[in-house]
């Protein structure tokens, strides 16, 4: 019942290893941010640079509202697709932090259940009940907590489809505007 050092061992070198692999998980998205963040500045400088240039080449002011209006749609098609990849490796990041947090979860029952057999093995006769009463008390949070999680991924599938349909009904709606304001 009691615990040896080789399973406080263990389980700190199991903790260890665990928040290892949460800290190069948040290290990899950060990584994977910067990243994105870089070249999109990259790209937005030479895209202002390109702007600027074809902008003072108007000949007069009817062609320079022309141009910022063909400009316009460009730039709002890349700060979506800049949205969506923040959006993606967001996503992909909490959904690694839900494989360690559940797989954590599942371990942490294992390991419960493992000392509630050894309590009820050295327990007092008669205690049956109350060992009985408190697996039953943690089959039933974990019967929650599937549900729980269940309902929280639905919610966020939900979401994922709501934010694409929104941001691919707003490209539409900018592009028609565009093009109503072209044939105008």
């Amino acid at each position: 019942m009691y615990t040896t050092p080789e399973q406080f061992a263990g389980a700190n070198k199991a903790n260890v290893e665990t928040l290892l692999t949460i800290a190069n998980t948040a290290f990899a998205s950060a990584e994977r941010l910067a990243a994105l963040n870089l070249n999109t500045a990259r790209i937005l400088l030479e895209d202002s640079v390109n702007n600027a240039k074809a902008l003072l080449a108007a000949k007069d002011v009817q062609e320079l509202v022309s141009m910022q209006s063909a400009l316009a749609q460009p730039a709002f098609e890349k700060a979506v697709a800049y949205s969506r990849s923040v959006y993606e490796i967001a996503s992909q990041t909490q959904d690694e932090f839900s494989k360690i947090f559940d797989s954590q979860y599942v371990e942490l029952n294992k390991n419960v259940s493992n000392v509630l057999d050894k309590a009820a093995k050295s327990a007092p006769a008669g205690s049956d009940v109350a060992v009985a009463a408190v697996k039953s008390a943690i089959a039933a949070a974990n019967s929650a907590y599937e549900t729980m999680n269940k309902a929280a991924k639905q919610v966020a599938e939900m979401a994922e489809a709501n934010v694409a349909a929104a941001t691919s009904a707003t490209v539409k709606a900018v592009g028609a505007a565009q093009k109503a304001k072209k044939a105008a």
